[in-house]
């Protein structure tokens, strides 16, 4: 009988975690629903975690990590700094119509967070902090006058894309913002 390692115990209580607050929410997700639906004991996950806290922002900088990666692959496929920018949105159209589309795990569980400090809010500041510099960086490849400006001006394109997608079930709330981002970029 093959003995599960700790890394794959770990990764399974973050894969299950990350399942569950993404489909509904932290306050949904119970110790108890955690357990049964990872397959380990509860002694298991406060080895790795001290507190359920804990466990959700692991969970969601694992998150970060890996959609961060998929979203600047799939970007980054297109040729020219225009295209990229304007392939954000359908990258993120390609997202909003596959299968399990939630919305954005970090304004999700922000929304459960009153506090700006609240270490889930603080993890969902930095994945939104990470995404603005990548599309500054695109808008510097672009030439933009004021990347900054621009980069700020998409990234509520994108979030408002985003959550208009998740609350309307209108996927195509991407095509609407790409054709706000080409009038900002004047194509």
């Amino acid at each position: 009988m093959n003995e599960i390692t700790t890394t794959e115990t770990r990764d399974i209580i973050l894969d299950v975690t990350e399942k569950l607050i993404y489909k509904s929410g932290i306050a949904a997700t119970g110790m108890d629903l955690l357990v049964k639906t990872a397959g380990v004991s509860r002694k298991s996950v406060y080895r790795y975690f001290a507190n359920k806290e804990e466990l959700v922002v692991a969970a969601l900088q694992r998150r970060d990590v890996r959609w961060m990666q998929w979203f600047k692959s799939e970007v980054d496929k297109a040729s020219s700094p225009a295209d990229r920018l304007l392939n954000l949105f359908t990258v993120l159209k390609t997202w909003f119509a596959s299968d399990g589309f939630r919305g954005c795990a970090f304004i999700n569980t922000s929304g459960e967070t009153g506090d700006p400090q609240d270490p889930v809010r603080l993890v969902a500041k930095e994945h939104k902090q990470k995404l603005l510099d990548y599309v500054c960086e695109l808008c510097t490849e672009h030439g933009a006058e004021d990347p900054q400006a621009l980069a700020r001006q998409l990234l509520i394109l994108i979030d408002g894309a985003i959550t208009v997608a998740l609350l309307m079930g209108d996927h195509g709330a991407a095509d609407n913002a790409q054709y706000m981002a080409r009038k900002l970029l004047d194509l």
